[in-house]
């Protein structure tokens, strides 16, 4: 289902895409069309523009459910995880239903991806609780840059502007924040700080589109806005800045701006 922001209002039911739930959305920064993956393993491109049958392109590389979506800030590729640990990279300019890049370097699903939005090739990855890895790949030929052990299960990441610092977000069994700093010169991913506020996992996080605030969902129902990246490269704030309890009643468009009820 699409909605009106400002109404709250339903434009547009969407429900007959998929054969399987929905779990992952992804708009491409350029195009504007909507992408969603699947429970069925397939992902499907979407221009709301077009009345009636919106789909314009399939991408059917995965066998499992597709856990993880994310556009490159250019609008040219797409990077697509799966149950079944493949990541892909699909280019945009391209027909073929095949991706340019496939890869199970990860031992667990790939649901964390994230796109630098300075360095344009430079994708960071996370893997499921068998894997524990944060990834940092060069997008253009598919090498892993780095791998770094967690510890824990990877749930979400975000990338600062200009420091080259990443936010990671983990479930079982630490349920924490990490900010690290990554070091291209030296192919390096060190870790700056570790926030544990959550009291179960950690499971998505958003950023604002000035980059500065990060939100982080857990399954405590807690909804927290973090600010994490620091102006310096080797140092991250880890400040908490707001804190919302029992989200499932967090509802500040379809209660007309109510917030917590």
């Amino acid at each position: 289902m699409v909605f009106d922001f400002e109404t709250g209002a339903p434009v547009r039911d969407l429900g007959w895409v998929h054969d399987g739930r929905c779990g992952v959305l992804a708009w491409n920064p350029e195009t504007r069309t909507l992408t969603t993956g699947s429970r069925d393993s397939c992902i499907w491109d979407l221009d709301l523009r077009c009345p009636g049958f919106p789909k314009t392109a399939l991408r059917s590389k995965h066998t499992q459910e597709v856990c993880g979506l994310a556009w490159s800030p250019d609008g040219r590729t797409l990077a697509s995880g799966g149950n079944e640990n493949l990541l892909c990279l699909w280019d945009a300019r391209c027909s073929r239903p095949e991706p340019r890049v496939a890869s199970k370097a990860h031992a667990a699903a790939v649901k964390a991806i994230a796109w630098s939005p300075d360095k344009r090739s430079l994708l960071a990855t996370g893997g499921g609780t068998l894997d524990q890895t944060v990834k940092l790949w060069n997008a253009s030929s598919g090498a892993v840059l780095e791998s770094k052990a967690t510890g824990t299960q990877v749930t979400g990441l975000a990338w600062s502007k200009d420091t080259g610092q990443l936010l990671s977000s983990h479930g079982f069994s630490q349920n924490q924040l990490c900010v690290w700093r990554w070091d291209a010169a030296k192919r390096s991913l060190d870790k700056l700080i570790e926030m544990r506020k959550h009291t179960a996992r950690v499971l998505a996080l958003a950023q604002s589109p000035d980059f500065s605030r990060v939100a982080s969902v857990g399954s405590d129902e807690v909804l927290m806005i973090w600010s994490v990246f620091d102006a310096r490269a080797d140092a991250g704030r880890g400040a908490l800045v707001g804190k919302h309890r029992d989200v499932r009643r967090w509802d500040p468009v379809f209660a007309g701006g109510a917030g917590l009820r």
